[in-house]
């Protein structure tokens, strides 16, 4: 079990986040802690990809800071914040694969456009990349060729090409069967017990939750902001709040009885 007490990676500190005159979560604080793997978690339209999406730069929130390490990400001058950017892995909800490239050509891109490595180098270590990943016999496949499990160990191969830090995942497990998920959830776990990552996870899928997460956020959609803070085994177990509680057993919450069918 990963020591969460240890100086955080991360530090959220008030973020308020949205788009345009539309906020979608307001004055969210957490910490993540070094080589631990922390779920940001809610339901469907409670805003959590738009949160990862100002932690990894592509959002400038309304209010708040970032801070990496010591670091306030959004205080930085642009430079200065592409030099962190490139301490981040980010593995996207679709995968994000260029269509039109191999898998080793999408796993290289980031390696050809962000180190000065030759091209001999580039290749070998994309290559090294897919075998950890486990597709390193699919190195030449176009996208269009691969299931969808293997799409999103592509996208986790070139998510890991820069040796990031800090891993972001948006919804890692959406759309794959349990058998799969289950897998690409092995995975990250190795990934980082094997190198320290740390892990920022978005997700709704509760076996992912409970199986690999150390800490975490829940975000409401009604209230606009995070309304429990811990473990998901923890909230699952211990939360009281009404939507917490719901969303970790899979329950929907009404505030009037069902009525009776009509008889016929």
């Amino acid at each position: 079990m990963i020591d969460i007490s240890r100086k955080p990676r991360l530090r959220v500190d008030g973020l308020t986040v949205g788009y345009g005159d539309v906020i979608v979560q307001r004055d969210v604080s957490f910490e993540v802690a070094v080589g631990s793997i922390f779920a940001i978690m809610g339901g469907s339209g409670s805003g959590k990809s738009t949160l990862l999406r100002s932690m990894i730069g592509l959002l400038r929130p309304t209010a708040g800071s970032v801070h990496v390490g010591d670091e306030d990400y959004w205080s930085a001058d642009e430079e200065r914040r592409e030099q962190i950017d490139q301490g981040f892995g980010v593995l996207f909800q679709s995968g994000a694969l260029w269509s039109s490239m191999t898998v080793i050509e999408n796993v290289a891109l980031p390696l050809r456009e962000l180190s000065i490595l030759d091209e001999q180098s580039i290749i070998s270590l994309s290559r090294i990349k897919l075998a950890l990943v486990g597709l390193g016999a699919s190195s030449d496949a176009m996208p269009a060729e691969l299931s969808g499990g293997m799409v999103k160990r592509a996208g986790l191969a070139r998510a890991l090409a820069l040796d990031p830090a800090i891993l972001f995942l948006d919804e890692p497990s959406s759309g794959l069967d349990p058998i799969t998920g289950k897998r690409l959830d092995d995975l990250i776990r190795e990934l980082r017990d094997g190198f320290g990552m740390t892990v920022v996870m978005v997700s709704h899928d509760l076996p992912s939750l409970f199986g690999i997460c150390d800490d975490g956020i829940f975000l409401d959609a009604d209230t606009k902001t995070a309304i429990a803070h811990g473990a998901p085994r923890s909230l699952r177990d211990d939360c009281k709040h009404p939507t917490v509680h719901a969303f970790m057993h899979r329950e929907t919450l009404t505030s009037d009885p069902i009525p009776p069918k009509a008889p016929p």
